[in-house]
């Protein structure tokens, strides 16, 4: 069984919440990295998002877009981030681990050595945000045939047949966007989320999880009560970009961050 799959069904079975960070590969220097997995684990983190950094971040607000310029400038590419995955498996065999990005640094290094290359270093899914359902066909067996769950994103724009049809291809878990809008750029509304999963959930089994306007525990808690799992990106982000010259201080400030978002997940549970 995929570790996603796994992780969700114990969360599932203990009436639990995922909590699900982002951060960006190689931000703020790409020694770090490794570090602040480790790091967001010990706070309680399901699963880690991994951020590929891209020159042309289209889905993602100005703190994300920075943090993939300060990786580019150390020339940050996927061979490093396969790299850092191998090393975080060292010592971290069950948390999963999902790639998100574009198609174009994958395109680069071709498809087939893309997924090749990232299930030998660990990866469990790959999350690429300009990459349709139509060219699933191709690229979801692909991915498949090396055990890489295939996850893709539902916006409240998103029709209910093109839904449909997301959720058809989709593994892993869902991931429901908020917010009309980049990441980092609105105050969520938990009312109309619970309204959007509504229909998601006669369409599909998936773990459904919402990312884009997670900031705190109060939010990740109004989410938590609809959703299976909250998505927290350029909250830790932040912390990462404020502390740039202090990198040392980076674990702590975002255990702050996450710590007290699980707090407030696991009290859904206790209800």
């Amino acid at each position: 069984m995929n570790r996603i799959d796994q992780r969700f069904a114990d969360l599932k079975a203990q009436g639990r919440r995922a909590l699900i960070p982002f951060i960006t590969a190689g931000d703020p220097a790409p020694q770090h990295t490794v570090g602040f997995m480790h790091a967001l684990v010990e706070a309680g983190a399901d699963v880690i998002e991994l951020g590929v950094p891209f020159s042309d971040p289209m889905a993602d607000g100005p703190v994300i877009q920075k943090a993939c310029e300060r990786a580019l400038k150390h020339g940050v590419r996927l061979s490093h981030l396969f790299e850092m995955v191998r090393e975080f498996r060292q010592t971290d065999t069950a948390t999963p681990v999902v790639l998100m990005g574009y198609l174009n640094p994958m395109e680069r290094i071709g498809l087939s050595a893309f997924a090749e290359q990232a299930a030998a270093a660990g990866v469990d899914g790959v999350l690429t945000v300009d990459m349709p359902p139509e060219e699933a066909e191709e690229v979801g067996p692909l991915l498949k045939s090396h055990g890489l769950a295939s996850i893709f994103l539902v916006a409240p724009t998103t029709s209910r047949a093109r839904a449909a049809t997301i959720c058809a291809h989709g593994e892993g878990y869902l991931y429901y966007v908020s917010l009309k809008g980049v990441t980092g750029s609105a105050i969520l509304d938990a009312d109309d989320v619970a309204a959007h999963l509504a229909p998601l959930r006669e369409m599909t089994d998936l773990p459904l999880c919402v990312g884009f306007g997670i900031r705190d525990g109060a939010s990740a808690a109004e989410v938590g009560k609809v959703a299976d799992g909250v998505i927290v990106g350029s909250a830790l982000v932040t912390r990462i970009a404020e502390n740039t010259e202090r990198p040392e201080v980076i674990p702590g400030e975002l255990k702050a961050v996450l710590s007290e978002m699980r707090l407030a997940l696991d009290a859904l549970s206790q209800r």
